[in-house]
């Protein structure tokens, strides 16, 4: 798993290949959609700090699996939910609230 740090925090983690990660928290929707985010009322990124990216941490990959294993409870209620994805992120800060259109994928 690889973890996304801007300016040095743990921001994302995804169970993506290092490759496929990078590729992907280097993509100019996820890069915009780090810009609309906000956590407790502040953007996740101001388009200029550093995007690094690492080897997950135990920490990191623990709260991965709980975070999808609250999402699959939420899932399993519904029965036709199926995106077909094989790579998911999970951010590590809270998120407020997501405006779906702001939001680019």
């Amino acid at each position: 798993m690889v973890t996304l740090e801007i300016a040095g925090k743990a921001v994302a983690v995804t169970n993506a290949e290092e490759g496929q990660a990078l590729e992907l928290f280097l993509s100019e929707s996820f890069k915009d959609d780090l810009k609309s985010f906000k956590s407790e009322g502040r953007s996740l990124w101001d388009g200029s700090a550093a995007l690094t990216t690492r080897p997950a941490s135990e920490d990191e990959i623990d709260a991965f699996y709980e975070a999808l294993d609250e999402e699959d409870e939420v899932d399993d209620n519904d029965e036709d939910y199926d995106d077909g994805l094989d790579i998911d992120v999970v951010f590590l800060v809270s998120i407020d609230e997501i405006d779906d259109a702001a939001a680019s994928g």
